[in-house]
């Protein structure tokens, strides 16, 4: 059986990770998490670079080189588990790459067979930002203080990626249910 790997994208507080690790479980997945990935990583460079650790959105020494190090590092451990024969789970946002379209035709050459899934969560505007205020990291500091424009921008960017399956999976309830998401796959890819 080809392996799968799901993409779970959108922005912060749509509910990504309740999705991805929900998803992990039905596929029997290996489940990466970005910030689990990277961020201990990522706030030493920061501060190694003389950088407040909570402040990436506007940090060009972040966005130029940690950034992409952080999704190249997350990618390699993907293909690891494919080689293996393990579907895998990514828990990323993944937004600064929405506007490549080959993105992951480029990102995924050398990899072995596999089905690429991105699973576009989505939330109402209200809920994400209640769920960004909930879960209190320091790093959503600046979202809060500019809700509208962060939600503007995360919300005005498309992702168009060539080479995968695209399911869209509304996670605006408090509760999640993967039916409809598992129906749209199963039409997709049958």
């Amino acid at each position: 059986m080809t392996p799968r790997v799901f993409f779970v994208i959108g922005p912060a507080g749509s509910g990504k990770s309740t999705v991805s690790r929900q998803l992990a479980r039905r596929y029997d997945a290996a489940y990466l998490d970005k910030d689990t990935v990277a961020t201990a990583f990522t706030e030493l460079l920061l501060e190694q670079n003389g950088s407040d650790k909570d402040d990436r959105d506007h940090n060009a020494y972040y966005q130029s080189t940690i950034l992409p190090l952080e999704y190249a590092t997350l990618l390699r451990l993907c293909a690891d588990n494919l080689h293996v024969g393990r579907s895998v789970v990514l828990d990323a946002p993944f937004g600064r790459y929405f506007g490549d379209r080959d993105y992951l035709v480029n990102a995924t050459t050398d990899w072995p067979e596999a089905e690429l899934v991105v699973v576009h969560v989505t939330a109402e505007g209200h809920a994400v930002h209640d769920r960004v205020a909930h879960r209190g990291f320091p790093r959503d500091t600046w979202k809060l203080a500019h809700w509208d424009e962060f939600w503007t921008a995360a919300t005005n960017t498309p992702c168009e990626w060539s080479g995968a399956t695209h399911i869209l999976l509304d996670n605006s309830a408090d509760t999640l249910d993967l039916g409809g998401f598992e129906e749209a796959l199963h039409a997709l890819i049958a």
